[in-house]
């Protein structure tokens, strides 16, 4: 199994930045992918953004050239959140899928507010 932590979140002002940090652990070179997912009250679970082992990235509209997913290395994924909306509040989930099944294994999630 994959286990992940998540850090980073907090209460920003709208135009502000955040950075999200998830360090997984157990089977982490059986990871396939590791991504960013989004809950905001009310609403269902969304992709923010992802990345493949191969470094490959894939972003919703709604965050494309405001957030940046990385891994800096085989465990470790950032997602930098520059130029926050209000409509970004939400909690934030790192996700990770591994194996040849490509199971899913989830954070603990972290809230992120942003103030107009």
């Amino acid at each position: 199994q994959v286990q992940l932590v998540e850090s980073g979140g907090g209460l920003v002002q709208a135009g502000g930045s955040l950075r999200l940090s998830c360090a997984a652990s157990g089977r982490i070179f059986s990871i396939n992918v590791m991504g960013w997912y989004r809950q905001a009250p009310g609403k269902q679970r969304e992709l923010v953004a992802d990345i493949s082992s191969g470094g490959s990235t894939n972003y919703a509209e709604s965050v494309k050239g405001r957030f940046t997913i990385s891994r800096d290395n085989v465990k470790n994924t950032v997602l930098q959140m520059n130029s926050l909306k209000p409509e970004d509040t939400a909690v934030y989930y790192c996700n990770a899928r591994f194996g040849p099944s490509d199971l899913r294994s989830w954070g603990q999630g972290t809230q992120v507010t942003v103030s107009s």
